[in-house]
Protein backbone atom coordinates (compact mmCIF):
# COMPACT_ATOMS: atom_id res chain seq x y z
CA UNK A 1 0.00 0.00 0.00
CA UNK A 2 1.56 3.37 -1.32
CA UNK A 3 1.10 6.52 0.81
CA UNK A 4 -0.23 8.07 -1.80
CA UNK A 5 -2.93 5.43 -1.92
CA UNK A 6 -3.56 5.47 1.84
CA UNK A 7 -3.92 9.50 1.32
CA UNK A 8 -6.59 9.18 -1.20
CA UNK A 9 -8.60 7.00 0.51
CA UNK A 10 -8.56 9.13 3.73
CA UNK A 11 -9.76 11.74 1.66
CA UNK A 12 -7.29 14.45 3.20
CA UNK A 13 -7.96 17.01 0.95
CA UNK A 14 -11.62 17.00 2.19
CA UNK A 15 -10.17 17.25 5.94
CA UNK A 16 -10.70 21.31 4.89
CA UNK A 17 -14.53 21.44 5.24
CA UNK A 18 -13.65 20.52 8.93
CA UNK A 19 -12.57 24.29 8.99
CA UNK A 20 -16.83 24.85 9.74
CA UNK A 21 -15.81 24.12 13.57
CA UNK A 22 -13.59 27.18 13.61
CA UNK A 23 -16.42 29.37 12.40
CA UNK A 24 -18.18 30.13 15.83
CA UNK A 25 -14.67 31.36 17.79
CA UNK A 26 -13.69 33.33 14.36
CA UNK A 27 -17.15 35.49 14.31
CA UNK A 28 -17.02 36.13 18.49
CA UNK A 29 -13.80 37.64 18.39
CA UNK A 30 -11.95 35.49 20.23
CA UNK A 31 -9.77 33.41 17.54
CA UNK A 32 -6.68 34.66 19.15
CA UNK A 33 -6.96 32.86 22.74
CA UNK A 34 -4.67 30.09 22.66
CA UNK A 35 -6.61 27.84 25.07
CA UNK A 36 -9.78 27.71 22.67
CA UNK A 37 -7.26 27.48 19.77
CA UNK A 38 -6.19 23.84 20.80
CA UNK A 39 -9.00 22.47 22.00
CA UNK A 40 -10.26 23.24 18.17
CA UNK A 41 -7.51 21.77 16.96
CA UNK A 42 -7.76 18.69 18.47
CA UNK A 43 -11.15 19.03 17.78
CA UNK A 44 -10.43 19.53 14.18
CA UNK A 45 -8.64 15.90 14.04
CA UNK A 46 -11.12 14.31 16.22
CA UNK A 47 -13.94 14.99 13.10
CA UNK A 48 -11.10 14.36 10.37
CA UNK A 49 -10.18 10.95 11.62
CA UNK A 50 -14.09 10.23 11.80
CA UNK A 51 -15.22 11.44 8.52
CA UNK A 52 -11.78 9.57 7.21
CA UNK A 53 -13.06 6.74 8.95
CA UNK A 54 -17.03 7.02 6.62
CA UNK A 55 -15.26 7.86 3.40
CA UNK A 56 -13.52 4.26 3.84
CA UNK A 57 -16.41 2.43 4.46
CA UNK A 58 -18.56 4.02 1.79
CA UNK A 59 -15.93 3.30 -0.79
CA UNK A 60 -16.17 -0.26 0.65
CA UNK A 61 -19.88 -0.63 -0.18
CA UNK A 62 -19.34 0.96 -2.95
CA UNK A 63 -16.55 -0.79 -4.70
CA UNK A 64 -18.51 -2.13 -7.27
CA UNK A 65 -20.47 1.26 -8.49
CA UNK A 66 -17.37 3.10 -7.97
CA UNK A 67 -15.95 0.84 -10.69
CA UNK A 68 -18.59 2.26 -13.26
CA UNK A 69 -17.88 5.54 -12.37
CA UNK A 70 -15.37 7.61 -14.77
CA UNK A 71 -13.20 9.07 -11.78
CA UNK A 72 -14.46 7.08 -8.92
CA UNK A 73 -12.95 3.81 -10.64
CA UNK A 74 -9.40 5.49 -9.76
CA UNK A 75 -10.14 4.96 -6.06
CA UNK A 76 -7.48 3.07 -4.02
CA UNK A 77 -10.26 0.49 -3.45
CA UNK A 78 -12.31 0.55 -6.49
CA UNK A 79 -8.94 0.13 -8.22
CA UNK A 80 -7.95 -2.68 -6.20
CA UNK A 81 -4.40 -0.46 -4.92
CA UNK A 82 -5.47 -1.06 -1.39
CA UNK A 83 -7.41 -4.25 -0.37
CA UNK A 84 -10.52 -4.80 1.19
CA UNK A 85 -9.04 -6.30 4.46
CA UNK A 86 -6.63 -3.25 4.63
CA UNK A 87 -9.27 -0.99 3.77
CA UNK A 88 -11.42 -2.25 7.09
CA UNK A 89 -8.15 -2.31 9.57
CA UNK A 90 -8.00 1.46 8.11
CA UNK A 91 -11.93 2.18 9.26
CA UNK A 92 -11.18 1.18 12.49
CA UNK A 93 -8.38 2.75 13.63
CA UNK A 94 -9.42 5.99 12.34
CA UNK A 95 -12.98 5.56 14.08
CA UNK A 96 -10.64 4.58 17.34
CA UNK A 97 -8.27 7.64 17.03
CA UNK A 98 -11.34 10.01 16.03
CA UNK A 99 -12.87 8.41 19.38
CA UNK A 100 -9.62 9.11 21.92
CA UNK A 101 -9.52 12.95 20.37
CA UNK A 102 -13.05 13.70 21.27
CA UNK A 103 -13.10 12.17 24.66
CA UNK A 104 -9.92 15.02 24.86
CA UNK A 105 -12.03 17.68 23.91
CA UNK A 106 -14.89 17.29 26.12
CA UNK A 107 -17.89 14.54 26.69
CA UNK A 108 -20.60 16.65 25.27
CA UNK A 109 -18.07 16.94 22.14
CA UNK A 110 -17.54 13.38 21.85
CA UNK A 111 -21.32 13.19 22.23
CA UNK A 112 -21.79 15.14 19.18
CA UNK A 113 -18.89 13.42 16.57
CA UNK A 114 -20.66 10.09 17.62
CA UNK A 115 -23.76 11.73 16.40
CA UNK A 116 -21.96 12.47 13.01
CA UNK A 117 -20.21 9.00 13.02
CA UNK A 118 -23.30 7.14 13.72
CA UNK A 119 -25.51 9.24 11.27
CA UNK A 120 -22.56 9.10 8.35
CA UNK A 121 -22.81 5.11 9.20
CA UNK A 122 -26.33 4.87 8.61
CA UNK A 123 -25.54 7.17 5.40
CA UNK A 124 -23.49 4.56 4.30
CA UNK A 125 -25.31 1.65 4.65
CA UNK A 126 -28.56 2.68 2.78
CA UNK A 127 -29.83 6.34 3.62
CA UNK A 128 -27.59 7.52 1.43
CA UNK A 129 -30.54 6.14 -1.14
CA UNK A 130 -33.44 8.00 0.06
CA UNK A 131 -33.92 11.36 -1.83
CA UNK A 132 -33.95 14.54 0.18
CA UNK A 133 -32.75 12.52 2.89
CA UNK A 134 -29.21 11.67 1.58
CA UNK A 135 -28.87 15.63 1.12
CA UNK A 136 -30.43 17.01 4.10
CA UNK A 137 -28.04 14.27 6.04
CA UNK A 138 -24.74 15.44 4.22
CA UNK A 139 -26.03 19.11 5.71
CA UNK A 140 -26.30 18.00 9.05
CA UNK A 141 -22.73 17.35 9.09
CA UNK A 142 -22.11 20.84 9.05
CA UNK A 143 -24.43 21.84 11.16
CA UNK A 144 -22.64 18.98 13.59
CA UNK A 145 -19.35 20.56 12.89
CA UNK A 146 -20.66 24.32 14.03
CA UNK A 147 -22.06 22.64 17.17
CA UNK A 148 -19.18 21.11 17.81
CA UNK A 149 -16.85 23.76 17.21
CA UNK A 150 -19.53 25.55 20.13
CA UNK A 151 -19.17 23.17 22.61
CA UNK A 152 -15.17 22.93 22.19
CA UNK A 153 -14.85 26.82 22.98
CA UNK A 154 -18.07 27.22 24.73
CA UNK A 155 -18.85 29.69 22.74
CA UNK A 156 -23.20 30.07 21.27
CA UNK A 157 -23.40 29.31 17.69
CA UNK A 158 -25.68 32.04 16.40
CA UNK A 159 -28.93 31.05 14.40
CA UNK A 160 -28.24 32.83 11.98
CA UNK A 161 -24.79 30.81 10.85
CA UNK A 162 -26.81 27.95 11.61
CA UNK A 163 -29.25 28.68 9.37
CA UNK A 164 -26.69 30.10 6.73
CA UNK A 165 -24.75 26.69 6.65
CA UNK A 166 -27.57 24.68 6.38
CA UNK A 167 -28.46 26.42 2.92
CA UNK A 168 -25.49 26.51 1.49
CA UNK A 169 -24.62 22.89 2.17
CA UNK A 170 -27.92 21.54 0.63
CA UNK A 171 -27.69 24.38 -2.01
CA UNK A 172 -23.86 21.97 -2.35
CA UNK A 173 -25.16 18.86 -2.03
CA UNK A 174 -27.97 18.75 -4.79
CA UNK A 175 -25.20 21.32 -7.18
CA UNK A 176 -23.29 17.66 -6.37
CA UNK A 177 -26.86 15.50 -7.31
CA UNK A 178 -26.71 17.56 -10.27
CA UNK A 179 -23.31 16.31 -11.74
CA UNK A 180 -23.88 12.81 -11.03
CA UNK A 181 -27.17 13.54 -13.38
CA UNK A 182 -25.25 14.77 -15.90
CA UNK A 183 -22.83 11.71 -15.72
CA UNK A 184 -25.85 9.66 -15.90
CA UNK A 185 -27.06 11.35 -19.13
CA UNK A 186 -23.33 10.89 -20.88
CA UNK A 187 -22.49 7.28 -19.95
CA UNK A 188 -25.79 5.93 -19.17
CA UNK A 189 -25.04 4.66 -15.46
CA UNK A 190 -26.70 4.99 -12.42
CA UNK A 191 -23.46 6.68 -10.19
CA UNK A 192 -25.87 6.26 -7.07
CA UNK A 193 -29.05 4.47 -6.66
CA UNK A 194 -30.56 7.69 -5.30
CA UNK A 195 -30.27 9.84 -8.57
CA UNK A 196 -33.19 7.68 -10.23
CA UNK A 197 -35.27 9.87 -7.55
CA UNK A 198 -34.24 12.71 -9.38
CA UNK A 199 -34.32 14.71 -12.67
CA UNK A 200 -32.64 17.84 -13.71
CA UNK A 201 -35.88 19.99 -13.51
CA UNK A 202 -36.70 19.36 -10.18
CA UNK A 203 -32.62 19.76 -9.27
CA UNK A 204 -32.56 23.01 -11.21
CA UNK A 205 -35.62 24.83 -9.11
CA UNK A 206 -34.31 23.45 -5.77
CA UNK A 207 -30.55 25.27 -6.76
CA UNK A 208 -32.44 28.39 -7.72
CA UNK A 209 -34.83 28.40 -4.95
CA UNK A 210 -31.92 27.87 -2.52
CA UNK A 211 -29.80 30.67 -4.51
CA UNK A 212 -32.75 33.44 -3.88
CA UNK A 213 -32.90 32.02 -0.16
CA UNK A 214 -29.11 32.66 0.73
CA UNK A 215 -29.39 35.75 -0.80
CA UNK A 216 -32.88 36.98 1.22
CA UNK A 217 -31.70 35.57 4.77
CA UNK A 218 -27.87 37.01 4.05
CA UNK A 219 -29.12 40.65 3.51
CA UNK A 220 -31.50 40.21 6.26
CA UNK A 221 -28.16 38.71 8.40
CA UNK A 222 -26.42 41.78 7.45
CA UNK A 223 -29.02 44.44 7.99
CA UNK A 224 -30.67 42.89 11.03
CA UNK A 225 -30.27 45.48 14.11
CA UNK A 226 -28.92 42.49 16.12
CA UNK A 227 -25.87 42.48 14.07
CA UNK A 228 -25.27 46.04 13.78
CA UNK A 229 -25.24 46.23 17.71
CA UNK A 230 -22.87 42.78 17.85
CA UNK A 231 -20.68 44.52 15.64
CA UNK A 232 -20.33 48.25 16.54
CA UNK A 233 -21.24 49.03 12.48
CA UNK A 234 -24.48 48.70 10.13
CA UNK A 235 -22.06 48.43 6.70
CA UNK A 236 -22.12 44.68 6.77
CA UNK A 237 -23.98 44.29 4.15
CA UNK A 238 -21.02 45.50 2.13
CA UNK A 239 -20.08 41.69 2.46
CA UNK A 240 -22.73 40.73 0.79
CA UNK A 241 -20.83 41.47 -2.44
CA UNK A 242 -18.57 38.39 -2.44
CA UNK A 243 -21.09 36.17 -1.04
CA UNK A 244 -23.55 36.68 -4.48
CA UNK A 245 -20.35 36.44 -6.39
CA UNK A 246 -19.48 33.43 -4.70
CA UNK A 247 -23.04 31.72 -5.77
CA UNK A 248 -23.44 33.53 -9.04
CA UNK A 249 -19.93 31.96 -9.52
CA UNK A 250 -21.11 28.32 -8.35
CA UNK A 251 -24.34 28.85 -10.22
CA UNK A 252 -22.32 29.07 -13.78
CA UNK A 253 -20.09 26.63 -12.78
CA UNK A 254 -23.66 24.37 -12.93
CA UNK A 255 -25.62 25.66 -15.36
CA UNK A 256 -22.78 26.37 -17.96
CA UNK A 257 -19.56 24.67 -17.43
CA UNK A 258 -21.54 21.79 -15.97
CA UNK A 259 -18.35 20.83 -13.87
CA UNK A 260 -20.09 21.22 -9.92
CA UNK A 261 -18.89 17.74 -9.49
CA UNK A 262 -17.21 18.07 -5.43
CA UNK A 263 -17.48 21.20 -3.73
CA UNK A 264 -14.05 20.52 -2.40
CA UNK A 265 -12.66 20.32 -5.94
CA UNK A 266 -14.37 23.30 -6.47
CA UNK A 267 -12.74 24.83 -3.62
CA UNK A 268 -9.04 24.02 -4.16
CA UNK A 269 -9.49 24.70 -7.95
CA UNK A 270 -11.75 27.79 -8.89
CA UNK A 271 -9.58 30.82 -8.78
CA UNK A 272 -13.28 32.90 -8.46
CA UNK A 273 -14.54 30.97 -5.50
CA UNK A 274 -11.14 31.21 -3.67
CA UNK A 275 -11.27 35.07 -4.32
CA UNK A 276 -14.74 35.64 -2.85
CA UNK A 277 -14.57 33.55 0.24
CA UNK A 278 -10.81 35.65 0.49
CA UNK A 279 -12.82 38.81 0.62
CA UNK A 280 -15.34 37.50 2.37
CA UNK A 281 -12.92 36.04 5.53
CA UNK A 282 -11.09 39.83 5.34
CA UNK A 283 -13.92 41.77 5.58
CA UNK A 284 -15.53 40.23 8.19
CA UNK A 285 -11.79 40.19 9.82
CA UNK A 286 -11.82 43.79 9.68
CA UNK A 287 -15.36 44.44 10.75
CA UNK A 288 -15.14 42.18 14.12
CA UNK A 289 -11.53 42.77 14.86
CA UNK A 290 -11.03 46.45 14.03
CA UNK A 291 -14.50 47.83 14.76
CA UNK A 292 -12.83 51.36 15.13
CA UNK A 293 -11.32 50.96 11.36
CA UNK A 294 -14.18 52.99 9.43
CA UNK A 295 -13.68 53.05 5.59
CA UNK A 296 -16.71 54.05 4.20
Amino acid sequence: MALMDFIKLIRVKHWVKNFFLFLPLFFSGEIFILEKIQFLIIGFFSFSAFASSIYVINDLNDIESDRLHPTKRMRPLASGAISKKAGLVIFVVLAIIGFGLGFLVSYKFLFVVTIYFLLNIGYSFGLKNISILDVMIVSAGFILRLKAGSIATHIPVSEWLMIMVFLLSLFMALAKRRDDLMIKDDSGVDVRKVVKNYNLVFINVCLAMFASIMVVAYLMYTMSPEVHQRFGSHRMYYTSVFVIGGILRYLQLAFVEESTGSPTKILYKDRFIQAALLLWLLSFYFFIYYPDIQIF
